[in-house]
C-alpha cells in the first residue's frame, strides 16, 4: 500500500457536483493499493497513520498524533500512486490492483482506521470520478509505502 498524507485545515470530495465528504482539521489520505496488499499492511499502515506525530503541540513542534487532536480522516483511493513513469511518457498502472482485489481491501482499510482512530472516518467512493479539495495545512506530505518501510 501507498499512501500520500497530508496535514490540512479542511478537506472535501464531490462526485457528480454532489458533495460526498467533508473534513475540518485532519488528515487527507489518498491511498493506492496492490495486488501483495494484505492484512499486515493494512493493520501496519492503519496504526502509522493514526500514531503519526504531524501536528503541533503548544510549543509549535510537530509533537502530536490524530488520534490526540481528535481531528478527522479523509480516505480517497488513489490507483494513480502506483504510476510506473519508467519507459516512455504515459505512465504504466500495471501495480495498481484492479476494483475485485482492491475494493475488498479499501474497505478494510476503512474499518481499521476507524478502529485504530476510535471514531467513523470519511471516504471517496472507490472508483468515481472524484474532486478533491484540501487547504494544505503547513504544509505536510507525507508519503508511506507498506513494501518500504522508512
Amino acid at each position: 500500500m501507498r499512501v500520500v498524507i497530508q496535514r490540512v485545515s479542511q478537506a472535501n470530495v464531490h462526485i457528480e457536483g454532489k458533495l460526498k465528504s467533508s473534513i475540518g482539521q485532519g488528515l487527507l489520505i489518498l491511498l493506492g493499493i496492490e495486488d501483495s496488499d494484505g492484512d499486515d499492511d493494512i493493520v501496519w499502515l492503519s496504526n502509522k497513520i493514526v500514531a503519526l506525530r504531524v501536528f503541533n503541540d503548544v510549543n509549535g513542534i510537530m509533537n502530536i498524533s490524530i488520534k490526540e487532536t481528535g481531528g478527522d480522516i479523509l480516505l480517497v483511493s488513489q490507483f494513480t500512486l502506483h504510476a510506473s513513469t519508467k519507459k516512455g511518457n504515459r505512465p504504466s498502472y500495471i501495480r495498481a490492483s484492479k476494483p475485485d482485489i482492491a475494493i475488498p481491501i479499501y474497505e478494510k482499510m476503512i474499518r481499521q482506521l476507524e478502529n485504530d482512530l476510535g471514531k467513523t472516518i470519511s471516504t471517496g467512493e472507490f472508483g468515481a470520478d472524484m474532486k478533491v479539495s484540501l487547504l494544505n495545512d503547513g504544509p505536510v506530505t507525507i508519503i508511506v509505502d507498506t513494501k518500504n518501510k522508512e
